[in-house]
């Protein structure tokens, strides 16, 4: 991506080197990699790694940036800083008023407004605070882990956990919860609803991306392949052959890589909020 001389956003709070003492029984920061992957991307702040009993945090330390984090930080409040300002100009095009989320930057552990996190668990965004947390490392593990590497695989990440904070404000996130919650956690009626938020998040990416590059011209050759195959890498279906070489549909809950896939590349090709809709097809159709 071309980001050079881009705006970083002003809606970062860095919270690398505060520590968070997690309650005993949690993963610990190396996780299980089947988790990681299944959890990767979640949006879903019942399903963030939630801690017992006590929390205890001390006041941020004097954290030394290594240079690979830096630039890092640096690439991610400027995608953060692209997204206020394509879904301001979206919103205001809506008759509506764009307020944008925080994004947290932390390293091993953190409390959100959702609970309490660790590394393991993946990005996530958190309704309560309305602010998308996530571990810088995380990058490294998407292609040390799934093989999905690139800026724009990164910024994919990043613009579809905005997604979920849009979908909030549009108030289909709070909506999509409660159908979840009369279905009951992890049942298939509720797993169908966490899809269809899923794959409209990731279509809400694809339309951030296609605004993004009218505004900045930011696309490279290669950066919708990036992007595309890192969707491919996190479908349901391919994580579980990978995990257990076998797939439960039942069980989905963040959509196949085929469909993941084409909302995202919908989103890129359209630029049209108005064909995301995910909630009114039948679920097949998806």
């Amino acid at each position: 991506m071309k980001m050079e001389g881009r705006r970083q956003s002003s809606n970062v709070e860095d919270r690398r080197g505060q520590k968070t003492a997690m309650a005993a029984g949690g993963l610990g920061i190396g996780g299980i990699l089947i988790y990681l992957l299944i959890s990767f991307l979640c949006g879903d702040p019942s399903q963030v790694v939630q801690m017992q009993s006590q929390t205890e945090q001390s006041p941020t330390e004097r954290y030394i940036e290594p240079e690979w984090e830096e630039e890092l930080r640096i690439f991610a409040s400027q995608v953060l800083a692209g997204t206020e300002d394509v879904w301001t100009e979206q919103f205001r095009k809506m008759g509506r008023t764009y307020n944008a989320p925080k994004l947290v930057i932390f390293n091993d552990a953190v409390k959100s407004g959702c609970g309490n996190a660790t590394s393991a668990g993946g990005p996530f965004y958190c309704s309560a605070d309305k602010s998308v947390y996530i571990d810088l490392s995380f990058f490294r593990n998407m292609k040390d882990e799934i093989g999905a590497d690139g800026d724009f695989a990164y910024a994919y990440v990043i613009a579809h956990e905005v997604g979920h904070h849009v979908q909030n404000e549009l108030g289909i996130l709070g909506e999509a919860h409660q159908q979840m919650a009369q279905y009951g956690r992890n049942t298939p009626k509720s797993n169908e609803v966490s899809v269809r938020l899923e794959l409209q998040a990731d279509f809400f990416a694809g339309i951030w991306a296609h605004h993004d590059n009218k505004m900045f011209g930011s696309l490279e050759d290669g950066d919708i392949e990036e992007a595309l195959n890192a969707a491919s890498k996190i479908g349901d279906d391919y994580l579980q052959k990978q995990a257990y070489g076998r797939t439960a549909p039942e069980t989905f809950n963040h959509g196949t890589s085929a469909q993941r896939s084409r909302w995202l590349k919908k989103g890129l090709q359209t630029g049209d909020i108005g064909q995301g809709d995910t909630f009114s097809p039948s679920y097949s159709s998806l």
